[in-house]
């Protein structure tokens, strides 16, 4: 069986980060989206998402598919009942599509319509769904959870050195991580210390959380749960109940909390996230697809910032901030609570256009010190969203 994981409408309120990804590249707990359910279904997965992320993120087509909703997380009994599906026939949890299973013939981006003409089956199981963009930090803590359990069933942790200082038995250390001095608290849930890390000394560490593959704490960080960092991320300072995605830095010190930061962002010395209101509502939050702030539900919400985002030294982000892509933030004073994509400036220098050959040059930089190339591919994608930055700007 092929299985393809696609996007729905979804994907518009889980902006800025699916700007340059598919829903399933989301990183959710420890793994990404993607990941997990490659390792339930042990069978690689393809994509079916927008039309400017395709040629990076393709699909593969096969005669018999199982097309998958990308904003859902696999569990052993929503496989079963996926495996399950006959031809034509879709498994729905009320009004949402959980998955399809079609002829190639019938492959298309319709898949409501592909829907529509199949035969319905309700799902019994229980699972985690990013409906919004802050459910990835709001959730985080049973994404680590589930991954911990999955990553770690049947296999044995390497040992820790016993310069640190550990508390609670789920503590799992993956071969070749370095930590010492530092103090690990898995009482309140997980602690999951990837390949070839590196915890620097002084680092206290609260579960759950999650340090992926080649990532560095800093000297003191001190992190609460519930977290995920990397992989390659370097972060000091205070964090908690974040999400860094791989190749973001937070170097040094500076509070970031109920926060979401997508790839290749880097936050400069000092910079600091509200994530509470004085007022003690709940946070208001800009909706690319209502054009407008919404309602999270949520009372503490810091830092939602897309990939390839920077911001100087004692930057300071209002509770409630939503960075699009590529945007350079810098200057005293609070910024506003939407910073539209290829923006540069702050509230003293006013906000600026990126200029797009500017922005492409520095990305081509940014990888190449990582050993990586600035493809064709990357280069169309922030082509076409740099194009969507003047309706942004408008409003």
């Amino acid at each position: 069986m092929n299985y393809i994981l696609f996007d729905n409408y979804r994907r518009n309120y889980l902006l800025p980060l699916t700007f340059t990804r598919p829903i399933a590249e989301i990183r959710f707990g420890i793994l990404t989206i993607k990941e997990k359910w490659e390792k339930y279904l042990n069978s690689e997965t393809s994509y079916l998402t927008e039309d400017y992320l395709s040629q990076k993120f393709p699909i593969k087509k096969e005669e018999n598919n199982i097309l998958i909703n990308g904003s859902i997380c696999p569990t052993t009994e929503l496989v079963e009942e996926i495996n399950n599906l006959q031809s034509n026939q879709t498994l729905i949890d009320g009004n949402n599509v959980i998955a399809m299973r079609v002829h190639k013939d019938e492959l298309n981006k319709g898949c409501e319509s592909e829907h529509e003409k199949s035969c319905e089956v309700q799902t019994k199981s229980k699972y985690l769904k990013l409906n919004n963009v802050w459910d990835i930090f709001s959730l985080n803590h049973l994404a680590i959870q589930d991954d911990f359990e999955l990553l770690t069933k049947g296999r044995k942790s390497a040992k820790i050195s016993n310069t640190n200082t550990c508390f609670g038995d789920k503590i799992f250390i993956e071969e070749g991580a370095k930590i010492e001095c530092s103090i690990l608290n898995a009482t309140e849930g997980p602690i999951y210390i990837g390949k070839n890390t590196t915890v620097m000394e002084g680092s206290k560490i609260r579960g759950p959380f999650a340090l992926c593959e080649s990532s560095t704490l800093k000297m003191d960080a001190k992190i609460y749960g519930a977290t995920t960092i990397g992989p390659h991320c370097k972060v000091g300072g205070e964090v908690g109940n974040s999400v860094i995605f791989g190749y973001s830095n937070k170097a040094h010190d500076g509070y970031l909390g109920n926060s979401v930061l997508g790839e290749w962002c880097n936050l400069g010395a000092d910079t600091n996230t509200s994530n509470l209101k004085n007022t003690y509502e709940n946070v208001r939050l800009w909706s690319y697809p209502d054009e407008s702030f919404v309602d999270t539900g949520v009372q503490f919400c810091g830092l939602i910032m897309g990939d390839h985002s920077k911001s100087g030294i004692n930057t300071m982000f209002n509770t409630g901030t939503v960075v699009g892509v590529n945007a350079n933030i810098f200057g005293c004073g609070f910024h506003r609570n939407f910073v539209p994509s290829f923006s540069w400036g702050g509230p003293v220098s006013g906000i600026a256009n990126f200029n797009l050959n500017k922005a492409l040059k520095v990305a081509e930089v940014v990888f190449s010190r990582r050993n990586k190339d600035f493809g064709k591919e990357d280069k169309d994608i922030f082509t076409y969203i740099h194009n969507l930055t003047i309706k942004n700007k408008r409003i």
